[in-house]
Formats: C-alpha cells, sequence, structure tokens
C-alpha cells in the first residue's frame, strides 16, 4: 500500500508473536513493572496492525469501486468515489505520522516549560499567549493538561510556567515545540505604538516513572517550600505546599505547586528532575558528538526555532522546515499540526 518500508508489517507481526508467548510464560507476572511494558507493548502494536489492516480494506474497496465508475460511467458514483479517496488520504497522513512516533520515550507524557526572555512584561505576555496556545493543541489532542508551576508576570503574561500533558505519544508530539518562539508585533505596552520583538525559550522533556535509572542521591539536593500561587496571585490554598528542589552538582532547579499536598508536589518536582537530568545528559552526549564530528551548532536567542508575525503582515513560519501558516489567529488557537507533521517528517528524512 501507501505506506511501504515506514511500516515494516512483517516485523510487527513477528513482534507481537514474541511478546504473546513472554505472555504465556507461567512466571511472566514475576516482575510486574517488566511484565506491563510487554503488555502495553503488545497492545500498542496489535492497535497499529489492526489500523493498517482497516485502511488495507478501505483501500481494496476503492479500487472495486474505481473499477465500478470506469463501467458504469456514473458522475454520481465518481463525486462519492472522490469524497472517500479525500477521506482515505486524510487518514494514512495522520496513521502515517502516529508511525514516526517510534523513538523511545515518544509514547510518554510530556513536561514542557516556557522561559520569557529579556523584556519584561512584553516577553512575559508572549509567554503567556503560548502558554494558551499549548493548552489548546493538549485539548485538541485530547491530553489532559495541567499545571504544575506558575510564576505570575510583575504586570502582565506569567514569567514561567510547567505544564504536564498527559496522555499517548504526547512527548513525541510536543518535542517538535522545543526551542526558542520569536514574535513580531505592535506592543500594547508602547503607547507609542512601535513594533517589538520578544523571545520565549519553550522546554520539552519526556516524565518517567521506573523506566530510566538515574542515580539522584539525597545529600545532593537543596529541598525548599513555600506558598502555592496561582495565575493572578490567588494562593491555591494557605500551606507551605509548594516544592522548589535544586540538584546542587548540576545546578538545576525543578520547582511544583500544581497539587494541595507537599509530598505529591514532591513526587512530581522529583520527575521533573529526573527528566531534566536525562535531557541534560542526552544533550552533554550529542555535544560530544558534534566535537568529534567538528560541527558548530548556533546557541541562544538567535536560533529560534519558530517566528510569529503579527506586524507589518500575518505569517508563521517554522524555519526548520520552512513551514509557513498566515492564519496566525488559527496557530495561536492551538492548531500546529502542520508544523509538528511537517518537523516529524523532516527527521524521518535526517535519519534515513
Amino acid at each position: 500500500m501507501i505506506l511501504g518500508g515506514l511500516f515494516d508489517l512483517e516485523n510487527k507481526r513477528a513482534r507481537i508473536d514474541e511478546l504473546d508467548i513472554q505472555m504465556t510464560d507461567p512466571d511472566f507476572w514475576n516482575d510486574q513493572n517488566a511484565a506491563q511494558k510487554v503488555i502495553n507493548e503488545s497492545n500498542a502494536l496489535k492497535e497499529i496492525v489492526h489500523e493498517f489492516d482497516s485502511l488495507q480494506e478501505v483501500y481494496e474497496n476503492l479500487e472495486v469501486s474505481y473499477e465500478l465508475v470506469k463501467e458504469e460511467n456514473d458522475q454520481e458514483l465518481f463525486e462519492d468515489l472522490e469524497v472517500e479517496i479525500k477521506d482515505l488520504k486524510k487518514t494514512v497522513n495522520q496513521f502515517e505520522l502516529t508511525l514516526l512516533l517510534s523513538e523511545e520515550h515518544d509514547k510518554n507524557n510530556a513536561i514542557l516549560e516556557l522561559h520569557p526572555g529579556a523584556g519584561g512584561t512584553e516577553s512575559q505576555d508572549w509567554a503567556s499567549m503560548l502558554l494558551r496556545m499549548y493548552t489548546r493543541y493538549g485539548e485538541k489532542k485530547g491530553f489532559k493538561v495541567e499545571t504544575l508551576d506558575y510564576l505570575p508576570g510583575d504586570e502582565a503574561g506569567v514569567k514561567s510556567v510547567t505544564l504536564n500533558f498527559k496522555g499517548h505519544n504526547a512527548y513525541g508530539y510536543l518535542k517538535a515545540e522545543k526551542g526558542v518562539h520569536r514574535l513580531v508585533r505592535i506592543s500594547p505596552f508602547d503607547s507609542s505604538g512601535r513594533r517589538h520583538t520578544s523571545f520565549v525559550s519553550c522546554e520539552v522533556m519526556p516524565e518517567f516513572n521506573d523506566e530510566i535509572e538515574i542515580d539522584i542521591r539525597t545529600e545532593d539536593l537543596k529541598v525548599d517550600t513555600y506558598r502555592a500561587s496561582g495565575a493572578g496571585g490567588q494562593h491555591i490554598n494557605t500551606t507551605d505546599s509548594a516544592v522548589r528542589i535544586t540538584h546542587l552538582p548540576s545546578n538545576v532547579v525543578v520547582s511544583c505547586q500544581g497539587e494541595r499536598s507537599q509530598i505529591k508536589n514532591r513526587e512530581q518536582a522529583m520527575k521533573m528532575l529526573k527528566a531534566k537530568l536525562y535531557q541534560l545528559k542526552i544533550e552533554e552526549q550529542e555535544a560530544e558528538l558534534d566535537e568529534i564530528r567538528g560541527e558548530q551548532k548556533e546557541i541562544g536567542w538567535g536560533s529560534q526555532i519558530r517566528s510569529y508575525v503579527f506586524h507589518p503582515y500575518s505569517m508563521v513560519k517554522d524555519h526548520r522546515t520552512n513551514v509557513e501558516v498566515g492564519n496566525t489567529q488559527s496557530v495561536m488557537d492551538g492548531d500546529l499540526d502542520p508544523f509538528v507533521d511537517a518537523y516529524l517528517r523532516s527527521r524521518l528524512n535526517e535519519n534515513k
């Protein structure tokens, strides 16, 4: 069919058979965590194979309909067939995108952080606009979006915010958003009506439970508690339930105030710390490889991944894939699929 080598049907069926055999072992449930991983992998593969078989059946039915249309020369049948072909193309594209999410942690929940650049209120307001955009995107994808930490801006917007996107493949989709986002607009905070450029950094990490080993020693941690506050400065509660953890050797800091319980906030903060340390480890390995290869990668505010231009024209452009969207409002309302799709496909081409 259309998906070719990307799907690798026979290997997936063979892997399902291997997993089914593992599940019949009398000792299968001795290690419940390992058993659950096997079951999850099996269910995910079976879902993909079932979807492929369904698409194959639709494709074959359309071939029969095409032959019938040629014989009958019926205009109404031809129009119906055109609609069905368009629907199939749309479904196949979405299925293809799902297959692209095959890296090790793509299926995990995602932790997303927004940090405004220099510029005070202007950049903090831009961060609040991105917060709304990502919340809308997550809801459209069917993810549960939770606020783990929120620090309001002095006058408007946010100084920093951390979100947790819960759902299958949340990290796989949202990893496309990691980088610097640039806004060009007439500032509503400038009485002279001048054009301003603002930057916000977006960090995205997979959320881990027990699937990775990161050695975190208690003596390397500095734990602070403080009173949680929500958007606009309203207190979530009146106790010191919010938790900030500093990992002293790396100087990595994480905060969580989304739960009412200090214990739960600490548990979530430790998950965030584990994710950040893992990400740091991966980035250090990549930097070492780049040094060996002699590659130089630009770092800093000049290396934005996407520009959002509201004035003097309307355009959102992704600088990695050159995808452009003229409807800036739809993008700010969470329609990020064109950018995410193009990014994932570009990564596939890079890895070929």
